[in-house]
């Protein structure tokens, strides 16, 4: 499996910040996986944002989830966030993953996003 993040590299505060994982070697549609995001802000570790199933199910971060939104275009084998209101703190470096449950999971090389104006 390959996961190719893409999007804007600088976003403007209080702005939408799109970004789009286009998935190789798998479908988005494979059962028992989630292709989910993940973010990693400068000096500090990993944080799961949120995920969308196999069959379209949605799992959030409850300290992100007003701001956030996944999902999917089965036909281009994408799946999408879209994290709004974004400040300064929201800059890191955003993965895609997919999870095909325990120690099993598949990571996109990751997109550097800087909220600045």
């Amino acid at each position: 499996v390959q996961l190719q993040e893409s999007g804007p590299g600088l976003v403007k505060p209080s702005q939408m910040l799109p970004l789009t994982c286009t998935v190789s070697g798998d479908s988005i549609t494979t059962t028992e996986t989630a292709w989910g995001w993940v973010r990693r802000p400068p000096g500090k570790g990993l944080e799961w944002m949120g995920a969308i199933t196999y069959d379209g199910g949605h799992y959030y971060n409850p300290t992100l989830r007003s701001r956030t939104s996944i999902d999917r275009d089965t036909s281009k084998n994408q799946f999408f966030l879209q994290l709004t209101s974004v400040t300064p703190e929201d800059t890191a470096v955003y993965y895609c993953v997919a999870d095909k449950g325990p120690r099993d999971l598949y990571w996109g090389q990751g997109i550097q996003v800087t909220v600045s104006s």
